[in-house]
């Protein structure tokens, strides 16, 4: 019977804060908005940047595009390329690999810099599906990207067959909605209070307990 992974980018298999904090301060800065520090930047990593920016400052939805245009400015060419994967990632991919585990990619970023990321790092081989969000409203929440995941490989069997693997509470509403199983990593971008508010499968410290959870899966 298949076991499916799916795994989050920021947070989960990348250290991508550095990149992304710094163009936050860039597309802050370039659309008036009050000054913010680096740490409390923090808990914008992860979720849709639109929704993210409308909730943090209070702005409307047209205003909020406006930042995202002012991120990706500096984040396309610049920004993408100063995250880098935890270490021990790799070596728990190969593994998974190896043993015949079904690997994706499901990540509330735009797909085009998902496999951009990817390929950066080479990752891509280790993947079968890499999904991320589309243009406009397409594929615009967590639950949407899990799901086109799940089509992709054509899922027809029990939802314990699958895990969802990231480290924000977007990422276990998104799978329980769906209805797979969300195991939180504590080594990315959410705060333990956040992780443990929405109770997921399982909350694992590192990417070393991470990795000996799977090969149990």
């Amino acid at each position: 019977m298949r076991k499916i992974i799916l795994f989050d980018l920021d947070g989960t298999l990348i250290e991508s804060g550095e990149g992304i904090i710094n163009s936050l301060h860039y597309a802050i800065e370039k659309m008036g908005l009050p000054e913010q520090t680096s740490e409390d930047l923090r808990v914008l990593i992860g979720p849709p940047l639109l929704e993210q920016f409308m909730s943090y400052f209070d702005l409307t939805k047209e205003e909020a595009k406006k930042v995202v245009i002012f991120y990706h400015e500096r984040y396309h060419p610049v920004g993408l390329y100063e995250g880098k994967p935890y270490q021990g990632i790799e070596h728990m991919l190969k593994e998974l690999s190896e043993k015949g585990y079904i690997l994706g990619v499901a990540s509330s970023k735009p797909q085009h810099l998902v496999e951009e990321i990817l390929q950066h790092v080479n990752y891509t081989h280790y993947f079968t599906l890499i999904v991320g969000s589309g243009e406009g409203d397409i594929r615009n929440t967590k639950r949407a990207v899990i799901k086109e995941a799940l089509r992709e490989v054509s899922f027809d069997e029990k939802s314990d067959n699958v895990w969802m693997i990231g480290d924000k509470e977007h990422d276990v509403l998104g799978a329980r909605e769906v209805g797979v199983l969300c195991v939180s990593v504590l080594y990315g971008y959410g705060t333990k209070e956040e992780i443990e508010s929405v109770s997921p499968l399982v909350i694992v410290q590192t990417v070393e307990k991470l990795h000996q959870l799977l090969l149990t899966f």
